[in-house]
Protein backbone atom coordinates (compact mmCIF):
# COMPACT_ATOMS: atom_id res chain seq x y z
CA UNK A 1 0.00 0.00 0.00
CA UNK A 2 2.78 2.58 0.56
CA UNK A 3 4.18 2.06 -2.63
CA UNK A 4 0.96 2.79 -4.23
CA UNK A 5 0.32 5.80 -2.23
CA UNK A 6 4.54 7.11 -3.04
CA UNK A 7 3.59 6.19 -7.10
CA UNK A 8 0.20 7.52 -7.40
CA UNK A 9 1.73 11.13 -5.13
CA UNK A 10 4.68 11.43 -7.44
CA UNK A 11 2.80 10.87 -10.70
CA UNK A 12 0.70 13.90 -9.40
CA UNK A 13 3.41 15.84 -8.88
CA UNK A 14 5.25 14.98 -12.11
CA UNK A 15 1.78 16.33 -13.33
CA UNK A 16 2.16 20.17 -11.61
CA UNK A 17 -0.04 19.34 -8.97
CA UNK A 18 -0.06 22.52 -6.47
CA UNK A 19 -2.80 20.25 -4.07
CA UNK A 20 -2.78 16.50 -3.69
CA UNK A 21 -5.50 14.47 -1.62
CA UNK A 22 -4.61 11.30 0.23
CA UNK A 23 -6.87 8.30 1.82
CA UNK A 24 -6.75 5.18 2.57
CA UNK A 25 -9.52 3.11 4.65
CA UNK A 26 -7.43 -0.35 6.95
CA UNK A 27 -4.13 0.79 5.87
CA UNK A 28 -4.62 1.25 2.27
CA UNK A 29 -6.00 -3.09 2.73
CA UNK A 30 -9.52 -1.99 1.99
CA UNK A 31 -8.96 1.16 -0.97
CA UNK A 32 -6.57 3.82 -1.07
CA UNK A 33 -7.67 7.08 -2.69
CA UNK A 34 -5.27 10.11 -4.24
CA UNK A 35 -6.95 13.06 -5.83
CA UNK A 36 -4.90 15.85 -7.66
CA UNK A 37 -5.20 19.60 -9.12
CA UNK A 38 -2.53 18.68 -12.00
CA UNK A 39 -2.59 18.22 -15.53
CA UNK A 40 -5.33 15.64 -16.16
CA UNK A 41 -5.34 13.62 -19.57
CA UNK A 42 -8.04 13.16 -22.27
CA UNK A 43 -9.53 9.75 -23.16
CA UNK A 44 -7.13 8.22 -25.49
CA UNK A 45 -4.26 8.95 -22.98
CA UNK A 46 -6.57 7.78 -19.76
CA UNK A 47 -6.50 3.90 -22.07
CA UNK A 48 -3.19 4.41 -22.83
CA UNK A 49 -2.03 5.48 -18.76
CA UNK A 50 -2.83 1.45 -18.52
CA UNK A 51 -0.86 -0.06 -21.05
CA UNK A 52 2.58 -1.12 -19.94
CA UNK A 53 5.92 0.85 -20.49
CA UNK A 54 3.97 4.07 -21.66
CA UNK A 55 5.18 7.05 -20.03
CA UNK A 56 4.14 10.70 -20.75
CA UNK A 57 8.05 11.60 -18.49
CA UNK A 58 10.09 11.06 -21.46
CA UNK A 59 10.07 12.93 -24.61
CA UNK A 60 13.58 12.85 -26.33
CA UNK A 61 16.53 10.38 -25.34
CA UNK A 62 18.38 13.33 -23.63
CA UNK A 63 15.35 12.94 -21.45
CA UNK A 64 17.08 9.63 -19.95
CA UNK A 65 20.00 11.10 -18.61
CA UNK A 66 19.55 12.84 -15.81
CA UNK A 67 16.32 12.34 -15.21
CA UNK A 68 13.97 15.63 -13.41
CA UNK A 69 10.96 13.51 -13.04
CA UNK A 70 9.95 11.22 -9.93
CA UNK A 71 8.98 8.81 -12.35
CA UNK A 72 10.85 6.91 -15.15
CA UNK A 73 9.32 4.35 -16.74
CA UNK A 74 5.45 5.16 -16.33
CA UNK A 75 4.75 1.66 -15.01
CA UNK A 76 3.12 2.23 -12.30
CA UNK A 77 -0.61 2.36 -13.25
CA UNK A 78 -0.32 -0.61 -15.24
CA UNK A 79 1.45 -2.28 -12.29
CA UNK A 80 -1.56 -1.25 -9.92
CA UNK A 81 -4.08 -2.00 -11.71
CA UNK A 82 -2.87 -5.95 -12.59
CA UNK A 83 -3.38 -6.01 -9.06
CA UNK A 84 -6.31 -3.90 -8.11
CA UNK A 85 -9.57 -3.11 -8.74
CA UNK A 86 -8.68 0.16 -10.52
CA UNK A 87 -10.58 3.50 -11.19
CA UNK A 88 -9.16 6.53 -12.56
CA UNK A 89 -11.07 9.79 -13.07
CA UNK A 90 -8.92 12.51 -15.30
CA UNK A 91 -9.55 15.99 -17.02
CA UNK A 92 -7.09 17.82 -18.58
CA UNK A 93 -9.47 20.99 -17.86
CA UNK A 94 -12.87 21.69 -16.00
CA UNK A 95 -15.88 20.18 -17.32
CA UNK A 96 -15.82 16.92 -19.32
CA UNK A 97 -13.69 14.18 -18.11
CA UNK A 98 -12.79 10.13 -18.38
CA UNK A 99 -13.67 7.65 -15.93
CA UNK A 100 -11.68 4.27 -16.82
CA UNK A 101 -12.25 0.95 -14.40
CA UNK A 102 -10.39 -1.67 -14.70
CA UNK A 103 -9.75 -5.02 -12.79
CA UNK A 104 -6.67 -7.30 -12.22
CA UNK A 105 -5.06 -5.20 -15.39
CA UNK A 106 -8.17 -5.48 -17.77
CA UNK A 107 -9.94 -2.30 -18.52
CA UNK A 108 -14.09 -3.17 -17.27
CA UNK A 109 -15.57 0.27 -18.35
CA UNK A 110 -15.03 3.60 -20.11
CA UNK A 111 -16.99 6.12 -19.45
CA UNK A 112 -17.68 10.03 -19.58
CA UNK A 113 -17.62 12.33 -15.88
CA UNK A 114 -18.03 15.54 -15.31
CA UNK A 115 -15.42 16.69 -12.91
CA UNK A 116 -12.47 19.86 -12.42
CA UNK A 117 -9.27 19.27 -13.86
CA UNK A 118 -6.97 17.03 -12.48
CA UNK A 119 -6.96 13.28 -11.97
CA UNK A 120 -8.56 10.71 -9.03
CA UNK A 121 -7.37 7.61 -8.51
CA UNK A 122 -8.81 4.74 -6.03
CA UNK A 123 -7.28 1.62 -5.76
CA UNK A 124 -9.34 -1.70 -4.03
CA UNK A 125 -8.93 -4.40 -2.68
CA UNK A 126 -5.24 -4.69 -3.29
CA UNK A 127 -4.04 -8.16 -4.47
CA UNK A 128 -7.03 -9.75 -4.26
CA UNK A 129 -5.97 -11.75 -7.43
CA UNK A 130 -2.93 -12.26 -5.53
CA UNK A 131 -3.59 -14.66 -2.76
CA UNK A 132 0.14 -15.38 -2.60
CA UNK A 133 1.13 -11.93 -2.19
CA UNK A 134 -1.96 -10.76 -0.23
CA UNK A 135 -0.93 -13.12 2.76
CA UNK A 136 2.08 -10.89 3.15
CA UNK A 137 0.18 -7.77 3.52
CA UNK A 138 0.90 -6.69 6.97
CA UNK A 139 -1.66 -5.45 9.70
CA UNK A 140 -3.72 -2.58 8.76
CA UNK A 141 -1.84 -0.63 11.65
CA UNK A 142 1.59 -1.45 10.26
CA UNK A 143 0.80 -0.85 6.36
CA UNK A 144 -0.78 2.54 7.34
CA UNK A 145 2.16 3.29 9.55
CA UNK A 146 4.25 2.21 6.32
CA UNK A 147 1.98 5.39 3.97
CA UNK A 148 2.39 8.05 6.92
CA UNK A 149 5.88 7.63 6.41
CA UNK A 150 6.14 7.29 2.66
CA UNK A 151 4.31 10.52 2.74
CA UNK A 152 6.04 12.63 5.43
CA UNK A 153 8.60 12.16 3.01
CA UNK A 154 6.97 13.38 -0.08
CA UNK A 155 6.37 16.28 2.23
CA UNK A 156 9.57 17.45 3.58
CA UNK A 157 10.84 16.95 -0.31
CA UNK A 158 7.95 19.14 -1.91
CA UNK A 159 7.35 21.93 0.34
CA UNK A 160 5.79 24.24 -1.93
CA UNK A 161 2.24 21.95 -2.16
CA UNK A 162 -0.11 21.43 -0.20
CA UNK A 163 -1.16 17.91 1.33
CA UNK A 164 -3.84 16.22 3.12
CA UNK A 165 -3.68 12.58 4.58
CA UNK A 166 -6.82 11.02 5.80
CA UNK A 167 -6.81 7.49 7.62
CA UNK A 168 -10.15 5.62 8.06
CA UNK A 169 -12.34 8.44 7.46
CA UNK A 170 -10.13 10.79 9.76
CA UNK A 171 -7.84 13.77 8.87
CA UNK A 172 -4.66 13.09 10.13
CA UNK A 173 -2.75 16.11 8.22
CA UNK A 174 -3.83 19.33 6.38
CA UNK A 175 -0.05 21.02 5.49
CA UNK A 176 -0.02 24.01 3.90
CA UNK A 177 2.71 25.01 1.45
CA UNK A 178 5.65 25.70 3.66
CA UNK A 179 8.35 28.86 2.77
CA UNK A 180 11.10 26.55 4.45
CA UNK A 181 12.29 23.01 5.62
CA UNK A 182 11.46 24.33 9.21
CA UNK A 183 8.59 25.62 8.61
CA UNK A 184 7.41 21.86 7.03
CA UNK A 185 8.90 20.12 10.32
CA UNK A 186 7.06 22.73 12.80
CA UNK A 187 3.50 21.57 10.59
CA UNK A 188 4.80 17.58 10.84
CA UNK A 189 6.29 17.39 14.47
CA UNK A 190 5.70 20.65 16.38
CA UNK A 191 6.92 23.88 16.67
CA UNK A 192 9.35 23.15 19.71
CA UNK A 193 10.83 20.07 17.82
CA UNK A 194 11.42 22.41 15.12
CA UNK A 195 13.24 25.10 17.29
CA UNK A 196 15.91 22.55 18.33
CA UNK A 197 17.50 22.24 15.03
CA UNK A 198 19.96 24.50 13.84
CA UNK A 199 20.22 25.76 10.14
CA UNK A 200 23.00 23.95 7.77
CA UNK A 201 23.19 25.73 4.24
CA UNK A 202 26.91 25.33 3.03
CA UNK A 203 28.37 25.64 -0.69
CA UNK A 204 31.53 23.63 -1.92
CA UNK A 205 32.41 23.49 -5.67
CA UNK A 206 29.06 22.96 -7.33
CA UNK A 207 28.04 20.92 -4.48
CA UNK A 208 25.32 22.90 -2.27
CA UNK A 209 24.17 21.17 1.10
CA UNK A 210 21.02 22.90 2.92
CA UNK A 211 18.86 21.75 5.65
CA UNK A 212 18.44 21.10 9.81
CA UNK A 213 20.77 19.49 12.08
CA UNK A 214 20.54 18.21 15.72
CA UNK A 215 22.38 20.49 18.24
CA UNK A 216 24.89 18.24 20.17
CA UNK A 217 23.85 18.91 23.30
CA UNK A 218 20.03 18.02 22.11
CA UNK A 219 21.31 14.21 20.13
CA UNK A 220 19.75 11.42 21.57
CA UNK A 221 17.34 13.21 24.00
CA UNK A 222 14.36 12.59 21.35
CA UNK A 223 13.09 10.51 18.13
CA UNK A 224 16.07 10.86 15.83
CA UNK A 225 14.69 11.57 12.48
CA UNK A 226 16.73 11.48 9.30
CA UNK A 227 15.56 12.67 5.99
CA UNK A 228 17.93 12.92 2.87
CA UNK A 229 17.11 14.33 -0.50
CA UNK A 230 19.57 14.72 -3.67
CA UNK A 231 18.06 16.88 -6.59
CA UNK A 232 14.76 16.96 -4.88
CA UNK A 233 14.63 13.28 -4.70
CA UNK A 234 14.39 11.62 -1.46
CA UNK A 235 16.88 8.45 -1.26
CA UNK A 236 18.80 6.32 1.42
CA UNK A 237 22.64 6.70 1.56
CA UNK A 238 24.61 5.48 5.05
CA UNK A 239 27.69 7.11 3.35
CA UNK A 240 26.12 10.81 3.62
CA UNK A 241 24.85 9.90 6.75
CA UNK A 242 28.06 8.54 7.86
CA UNK A 243 29.88 11.64 6.36
CA UNK A 244 26.96 13.83 8.69
CA UNK A 245 28.14 12.31 11.39
CA UNK A 246 31.29 12.50 11.19
CA UNK A 247 31.00 16.33 12.27
CA UNK A 248 29.38 15.49 15.94
CA UNK A 249 32.22 13.13 16.53
CA UNK A 250 34.62 15.66 19.23
CA UNK A 251 31.34 16.79 20.55
CA UNK A 252 29.00 13.48 21.60
CA UNK A 253 29.80 10.71 23.07
CA UNK A 254 30.21 7.26 20.87
CA UNK A 255 26.63 5.62 20.29
CA UNK A 256 24.76 8.52 19.95
CA UNK A 257 23.25 9.72 16.49
CA UNK A 258 21.80 12.99 15.89
CA UNK A 259 18.72 14.03 13.65
CA UNK A 260 19.55 14.63 10.35
CA UNK A 261 17.15 16.53 7.66
CA UNK A 262 19.38 17.65 4.92
CA UNK A 263 18.88 19.19 1.37
CA UNK A 264 22.24 18.13 -1.22
CA UNK A 265 22.44 19.61 -4.93
CA UNK A 266 24.60 18.20 -7.10
CA UNK A 267 25.39 18.55 -11.18
CA UNK A 268 22.48 16.36 -12.65
CA UNK A 269 25.24 14.76 -14.89
CA UNK A 270 27.28 13.19 -11.69
CA UNK A 271 24.30 11.08 -10.49
CA UNK A 272 22.65 8.26 -11.23
CA UNK A 273 19.36 7.71 -10.30
CA UNK A 274 18.51 4.35 -11.86
CA UNK A 275 20.31 2.10 -9.88
CA UNK A 276 17.05 0.95 -7.36
CA UNK A 277 14.10 -0.38 -8.49
CA UNK A 278 12.14 2.17 -5.94
CA UNK A 279 14.22 4.97 -6.48
CA UNK A 280 15.17 4.75 -2.82
CA UNK A 281 19.25 4.99 -3.62
CA UNK A 282 21.44 6.58 -5.67
CA UNK A 283 24.97 6.29 -7.33
CA UNK A 284 27.22 9.15 -6.99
Amino acid sequence: PASVVKELVENALDAGAAFVEIGATEGGRASIRVSDDGAGMDEGDALLSLERHATSKIVTAHDLVGVATFGFRGEALPAICSVSAFEIETAAADGEGTRVRGDGGAVAEVARTARRRGTTVVVSRLFHNVPARQKFLRSARSEWRAISEAVTTIALVRRDIRLSLEHDGRRVHTLPPASSLRARVASLWGGPYADRLLDVDDVSGPIHVSGLAERPADAGTATRRIFLSVNGRAVRDAGLVRAAETAYRSTIPAGVRPTLLLDVVVPHDSVDVNVHPAKAEVRF
